[in-house]
């Protein structure tokens, strides 16, 4: 059988085709009259009509797609985020085509480049590393893009996330002020803005609130990972560090955690508080349910598309960062500690670093 083309359709409809693309082209139906496009519309429909995207691009070298680039789709953080993508970019005509890259930058270059030949507009990346040499060239070839949730050494490029700081001088100040003063953070890597962010204000944080200071309170984590959580307070524990609370640079880093305090016999919260961050789903499900920063997830991905779309209309307009307010919800996690107990030399290493000073 054959196929229909724009041509039967502007038949069926009594329109000349330049108008009958007009018609079924939601980003230039304004520019036919209600009752013509209409007509048009139920000549497509009667006749199974489909637009042929490939074809459209060819003939105006646009093809009414935006590549998203993400690090792990396991990760529940990024399913409400490109969700907030693909409603506002629908809503001006475009589709979503999203791409996984499993935080390996070789994979991440081969989906970019088939992005490209797939002709997106534009690109919206979640795997942005503080150098990134990617991003790098792409800008000097001038893409638009938009980064989510990361940012880069580079200015060039505008990007949408949470203000960090803030969230994590919330947590600090809840721990502080059920009377935790030994506080772990587990560090997200280094080489992704939001590690390097969240460090830097657990630091202050400790300024600010007058909770100790001491590095051996901080274990860096190569990825946003449950296991490097748990291999984190591992080494906590291990070491005979004494803490009676744990921040957590994302939600997996605080599972692992979890984890980790459970093979060695130890009770959340009554041995030792936990604080996640990002508040992703189910959460509140877990034994006991995380306090965690809730990060505006959708809200994110949405404002990201805005962007972009902006920089696709007008490309001379400054790239500007944006940071949406994040909020702490605190549940059963976090307790005030437990009045320091004297122990005998011999019982006293069982619950290493739990020994802590309120």
């Amino acid at each position: 059988m054959r196929s229909m083309t724009l041509r039967d359709v502007a038949a069926r409809a009594g329109v000349h085709p330049a108008t009958a693309s007009r018609a079924l082209n939601a980003q230039t139906r304004a520019l036919v009259n209600d009752e013509t496009a209409a007509r048009v519309s139920r000549a497509a429909a009667e006749l199974g009509y489909r637009p042929n995207p490939i074809a459209r691009s060819l003939k105006t070298s646009r093809s009414g797609s935006i590549g998203t680039v993400i690090p792990d789709l396991n990760n529940p953080l990024f399913p409400p985020i490109v969700r907030g993508i693909e409603d506002v970019l629908s809503q001006a005509g475009y589709s979503a085509l999203i791409v996984n890259t499993d935080n390996d930058a070789d994979r991440e270059a081969a989906q970019v480049a088939s992005l490209r030949t797939r002709q997106v507009e534009g690109l919206i990346f979640a795997t942005a590393r503080l150098r990134h040499p990617l991003l790098e060239q792409l800008v000097r070839e001038g893409v638009a893009m938009v980064l989510v949730n990361r940012k880069v050494e580079s200015a060039a490029i505008p990007n949408v996330g949470c203000d960090d700081a803030s969230g994590m001088a919330a947590a600090m100040r809840h721990l502080v002020e059920l009377g935790h003063r030994r506080i772990a953070h587990l560090a997200g890597p280094r080489s992704t803005s939001t590690g390097v962010i969240r460090l830097r204000a657990y630091r202050q944080a400790i300024a600010d609130t007058g909770a100790t200071a001491d590095d051996a309170l901080i274990e860096l984590c190569d990825y946003w990972t449950e296991e490097e959580g748990a291999a984190a307070v591992r080494r906590l524990l291990d070491a005979g560090v004494r803490f009676t609370a744990i921040l957590a640079g994302n939600d997996l880093l605080a599972l692992g955690a979890y984890d980790a305090l459970g093979e060695r016999g130890l009770v959340c919260p009554d041995d030792v508080s936990v604080v996640g961050f990002n508040d992703i789903r189910f959460m509140d499900k877990l034994r006991p349910p995380l306090t965690s920063v809730r990060i505006p997830h959708y809200e994110i991905g949405a404002e990201a598309a805005r962007v972009l779309l902006e920089r696709l209309a007008n490309a001379t307009i400054p790239a500007k960062s944006v940071l949406l307010p994040p909020s702490l919800v605190v549940r059963q996690s976090t307790r005030p500690p437990r009045r320091r107990r004297s122990r005998s030399p011999r019982t006293s290493p069982a619950l290493p670093g739990l020994a802590g000073r309120a």
